[in-house]
């Protein structure tokens, strides 16, 4: 069984189809600035919708940092995407995690394109 922490890391890195058996059925999704989701349904579309846009473009993460203890994780990444035309944006995240007994419960994301120059 995976641990939260490696739950929490695999959807940060966009291996969503790891995370479906843990999230809980009434899961919230909070995009900051963006939109709320509610429940296993709005969250799972979600994920494949990004997977799907993700399918044609390469990332690479430059900065992956992981915080745990017994039912949160926050993760904070730096990340590289290149779509087919060579064209690359740097976005930098922070995602919250709250877990009730090994089920994911509440996610919250805060993204935002950065300058590549100001990532240190």
């Amino acid at each position: 069984m995976a641990t939260i922490q490696e739950v929490a890391e695999a959807f940060s890195r966009h291996r969503f189809s790891q995370v479906y058996p843990f999230l809980h059925p009434e899961v919230t999704w909070t995009l900051v600035g963006a939109a709320k989701l509610e429940g296993q349904d709005q969250v799972v579309q979600a994920c494949e919708t990004a997977l799907a846009g993700l399918a044609r473009t390469t990332t690479q993460f430059l900065r992956f940092k992981t915080i745990a203890n017994a039912d949160s994780v926050a993760v904070q990444a730096v990340a590289r995407y290149v779509d087919t035309k060579w064209q690359s944006s740097f976005v930098s995240s922070c995602d919250l995690y709250e877990f009730t007994q090994g089920h994911l419960t509440s996610i919250t994301s805060y993204t935002a394109e950065i300058d590549p120059d100001t990532i240190t």
